[in-house]
């Protein structure tokens, strides 16, 4: 064997004809796989072949151009890894294009049924939630219709469970019910059973969300019932006689259509545990598509957060160390993408783009069993006697050292909608960095409780959040921890009396640092209940502002909060709170405070009238001078009084994804016009339809001809104004009255709005006048 040990040939003799293995060198074995079926059936049993004779060895399992339709789990175990050698998934070449497929080819005859529509018989044993034809996910037969520009689900209404219009269908077991929770904290799913004497629906489900309140009265629609097929590209199974119903769009020829179902809810499984994980193996470079819907199984309760989970996604990591998964396309996958459970170390996401997943992006979540004194459901409670008081995990079965970096994360939680670009649960010190995440129906980046801390979550950009539901933000956290009591009057006295308990589960320091976040529907930055031990700087809140509801050791500083402010809520004495050195462009927003922790101080306000009476002795106002907000620079200029307070300028070009293909492809938050802006500069306003701003720049200077920047700028003039004001004038006067800006002038206006007025004009580079009479609206 010495003689060949540098390099030989292994011949293996699979039943799959689509494994082939080339060339063995002591760098490692190669195994190339070809598209075809009974892939996943061989290729674990060559893996633990290799890994049997060379424990030390690299075996890189390389696939070639093409999509692989998955019959079972890609499934690595511990056995498989033994040793030093990696474990390499990844494409042949730089060039091919792979797609691992958790879905099943179907080749059907259609046959025309009615109305459009086309039917045609599946001998398959499995049922199916998703079908692609051409590899565009379709949408299953609903009520409302699929309506893209819908803010919920696409189209929601209050009578799709009336018994009037459950009555118009046959047969609606086996249709699905989606729903927003009652006060729009996430959703619930549930599975049509049958109809009652009254019309209404028999249901079962409705587990999918922690905090129990039922449905939204508004929010909700039905899916899969025949009677609902009616658009362009809907379908509909029937189960029973195993037919499928679809109508296709004009002009598509479904003789030559690709015809995909869902199958797989997991494409790839590293299954191990603490005692033995799976170690070194490296997934790269493939789209991951066609994974089937979970949220019927998403039904474990995290905690006393307001979620319950599903575990798993396309790819699981389930007791492993030191894996990763690299520059993949997640594509339309029914559930999670990535989901990291129990003991991992060193787990690396990196690279990957995520979209249009049901469920969440990626999840980083521990076993319960590793919580001390664990609790589901937010009403839950525990006598302090019962409580266990030693500090950290009980077990290691938990997520530690992980990292979520660089990976483009957008429209997710399509049809979960208690879900998350990153989510963490029960987890320590994990690193979410340098992620662009965007269009969520909840939070961008999820914390679900204290346990354990240690996350670093920087140079992100995560915006359009919250666009499905309320009362939360692009980063969310909860803290109800160990010390956490849903009786407010109990916990104080349970906080008061033993203030070392809010550390027993949050050992280590959450940071938030050198993020860009945007809500447009809740906060930028929401610390909600109980959250604690955070250190929150260098962040830009571009709308939402930045909350920090009832919690402990909490310190916020230097963070640059647009359009919005600091809004602490219902804070407990003794806190050990910081608000500091801070930029704000509103004043504070308090909610039930009574106590302001050990200090507020040291920040920048907008105006004096902002400044609030009670805390910040030292902190200044005015104007903070920043270098370029229209561009998304919030820099302030060396001499800005913010400057004075502590507050030091930090990166703005270091948000969000940093590979190129990435970056090319990223969407950028909408960056706001600020308020101060709009106060002291002007925007463009439409005013009696016209549209009229300030003198802002120089070149408008120039344009008009104005010696400086006083007047209210023309920018388009309607015909009704006839030939008193024209496109481009400038106006200085109304009556005897000065005109500095836009609000001064419609203040004048009004205040002569019952009588002619002579107005001054600068048109041209040249004075002139006209007379203005604003009775009943009219123009003279």
């Amino acid at each position: 064997m010495k003689a060949v040990n540098h390099f030989f040939l292994y011949v293996l003799f699979l039943t799959s004809t689509h494994i082939l293995f080339a060339q063995r060198k002591t760098a490692g074995h190669e195994i190339t796989v070809r598209p075809g079926t009974g892939v996943v059936g061989t290729l674990p049993t060559a893996i633990l072949r290799y890994r049997t004779l060379h424990p030390e060895e690299d075996i890189i399992v390389k696939f070639t151009t093409g999509t692989y339709y998955l019959d079972t789990t890609l499934l690595i175990t511990p056995a498989m890894t033994t040793g030093n050698g990696h474990i390499i998934l990844c494409k042949a070449s730089a060039g091919d294009k792979v797609t691992l497929s958790g879905g099943k080819p179907l080749q059907l005859k259609w046959k025309p049924w009615k109305d459009g529509i086309y039917s045609a018989q599946i001998a398959i044993p499995f049922d199916f939630d998703l079908l692609y034809v051409n590899d565009e996910q379709q949408i299953r037969a609903r009520y409302p219709n699929y309506d893209s520009s819908a803010k919920h689900y696409n189209g929601s209404a209050a009578d799709a469970l009336s018994p009037a219009r459950v009555k118009t269908w046959k047969h609606p077991e086996g249709g699905y019910v989606h729903a927003l929770h009652k006060a729009e904290w996430g959703g619930y799913h549930y599975r049509i059973t049958g109809v009652n004497n009254d019309g209404t629906l028999q249901l079962e489900g409705g587990y999918q969300n922690n905090r129990q309140m039922g449905m939204h009265a508004q929010h909700r629609f039905v899916e899969n019932i025949l009677e609902e097929l009616d658009g362009p590209r809907e379908w509909y199974y029937n189960k029973a006689t195993q037919t499928l119903y679809y109508k296709p769009l004009p002009g598509t020829d479904l003789n030559k259509a690709t015809i995909v179902v869902s199958r797989l809810p997991q494409v790839i499984t590293l299954k191990g545990s603490s005692q033995a994980p799976v170690k070194n193996v490296k997934i790269e470079g493939f789209r991951i598509a066609h994974t089937a819907p979970t949220f019927m199984d998403t039904r474990e309760p995290l905690l006393r957060s307001d979620w319950t989970i599903y575990r798993g996604g396309a790819v699981m990591l389930d007791g492993t160390r030191n894996c990763s998964i690299l520059q993949c396309d997640f594509d339309h996958n029914g559930g999670n993408a990535v989901f990291v459970s129990n003991y991992n170390r060193g787990a690396m996401i990196s690279g990957c783009n995520i979209h249009d997943a049901g469920g969440s992006g990626i999840c980083f979540v521990g076993n319960p069993a590793a919580v001390r004194s664990p609790l589901f459901e937010y009403n839950k409670s525990q006598e302090f006697t019962a409580i266990d008081t030693v500090s950290g995990p009980k077990t290691p079965d938990y997520p530690d050292s992980c990292t979520a970096s660089d990976n483009l994360i957008h429209h997710t939680g399509r049809i979960e909608k208690q879900s998350a670009g990153v989510q963490i649960s029960m987890a320590m010190d994990i690193t979410v960095s340098h992620n662009t995440i965007y269009n969520v129906p909840r939070a961008g980046i999820n914390i679900s409780e204290g346990t354990w801390g240690g996350h670093v979550i920087e140079y992100n950009d995560v915006f359009n959040t919250v666009l499905e539901t309320g009362d939360h933000g692009a980063f969310n956290s909860w803290g109800r921890d160990r010390y956490w009591h849903p009786d407010r009057e109990k916990m104080d006295s349970l906080v008061q009396l033993y203030p070392w308990l809010v550390k027993l589960d949050v050992i280590k320091t959450i940071v938030l640092r050198n993020n860009r976040f945007r809500c447009d529907h809740g906060w930028d930055i929401d610390l909600d209940d109980g959250s604690s031990n955070y250190h929150i700087y260098n962040n830009v809140c571009l709308n939402g502002g930045l909350k920090l509801r009832e919690g402990f050791y909490r310190t916020a500083e230097n963070n640059i909060i647009l359009n919005n402010s600091f809004h602490p809520h219902v804070w407990f004495a003794n806190s050990h709170d910081t608000f500091r050195y801070n930029i704000v462009t509103a004043g504070y927003k308090p909610i039930g405070i009574r106590y302001w922790g050990d200090e507020i101080d040291y920040n920048f306000f907008p105006d004096k009238n902002s400044l609030p009476a009670s805390t910040d002795a030292h902190s200044l106002y005015g104007d903070p001078q920043f270098i370029h907000p229209s561009t998304g620079d919030y820099r302030v200029k060396p001499g800005s009084p913010a400057l004075k307070t502590g507050f030091r300028n930090f990166a703005m070009d270091s948000f969000g994804v940093v590979s190129p293909g990435l970056k090319r492809v990223a969407a950028r938050p909408p960056l706001p016009v600020l308020q101060q802006q709009q106060q002291q500069q002007g925007l463009i306003i439409t005013w009696k339809g016209a549209r009229v701003k300030n003198i802002e720049t120089l070149g408008e200077r120039s344009a008009t001809g104005l010696p400086d920047n006083n007047g209210a700028y023309f920018v388009e003039v309607p015909a009704g104004f006839k030939n008193c004001i024209k496109t481009g004038d400038v106006v200085l006067k109304v009556g005897d009255e000065a005109i500095r800006n836009v609000n001064e002038m419609i203040k004048a206006f009004e205040k002569n709005k019952t009588k002619k007025v002579k107005v001054t004009i600068f048109r041209h580079q040249n004075y002139d006048y006209c007379d203005w009479y604003d009775a009943d609206d009219e123009r003279r």
